[in-house]
């Protein structure tokens, strides 16, 4: 088993806000991705290298509400109101060759989903929540569709100019032994630039952009 970080998620209120927000940090707009039927939500998306991107999500207003709890604690009071005060880096996701065998204690349940010509498999609590504020990452798995071929979106997103140098995880938990997060993470076997720090919840996300290199929270 292994695994790689997949993409970052900053939230918005709604998806215009969070697309103007991105551009205003890094300088290029993530592009229209689609809806989540299931989820009652939208997306954009930028590219940061061959495999790993930026999704900017909110609640879709045009779908109805969905039959269970938003994913990404988009429904949780605590959440809207931190996004009405900006969008912001709320979750980063984990991509996995073998999602069943990389399941976490805090993973939740594992949703079978499609989108155009993606299919996936991702953990959701059945609440919706975050868990560790977040810090834990979500676990998905791109699996075949037509063809019998698994697609994977950077695959249709253009070089926006845009590349993640590294990705920093905090969290007053970090390093507490069996219990901490560098343990619960050490588990998945993850490859990439992910540091994990201790210190107040949060993301940090350094990437390169036509304007230098910036860093989005």
């Amino acid at each position: 088993m292994r695994s790689e970080l997949d993409h970052l998620v900053v939230a918005a209120r709604t998806l215009e806000e969070g697309v103007r927000w991105v551009e205003s940090r890094l300088g290029v707009a993530p592009r229209p991705g689609g809806q989540h039927l299931t989820m009652g939500t939208h997306n954009a998306l930028l590219k940061l290298g061959p495999r790993v991107y930026l999704e900017v999500i909110a609640i879709d207003p045009t779908l109805p509400a969905p039959a269970r709890p938003r994913w990404f604690a988009l429904d949780e009071a605590a959440m809207r109101a931190r996004l009405a005060d900006s969008p912001a880096l709320i979750h980063w996701v984990v991509r996995c060759d073998e999602l069943d065998a990389a399941l976490l204690p805090e993973s939740g349940e594992v949703l079978a989903l499609a989108r155009g010509p993606y299919r996936w498999r991702i953990t959701v609590p059945p609440d919706g929540s975050l868990p560790w504020e977040g810090m834990i990452p979500t676990l998905i798995e791109w699996v075949p569709g037509e063809g019998g071929v698994a697609r994977h979106p950077c695959e249709a997103l253009p070089d926006a100019g845009c590349e993640l140098r590294g990705l920093s995880v905090s969290h007053p938990a970090a390093d507490l032994g069996t219990a901490g997060l560098v343990a619960t993470l050490r588990r998945l076997r993850l490859a990439g630039p992910v540091d994990l720090v201790n210190g107040p919840a949060g993301l940090a996300a350094r990437i390169a952009t036509p304007r230098g290199e910036c860093v989005l929270d």
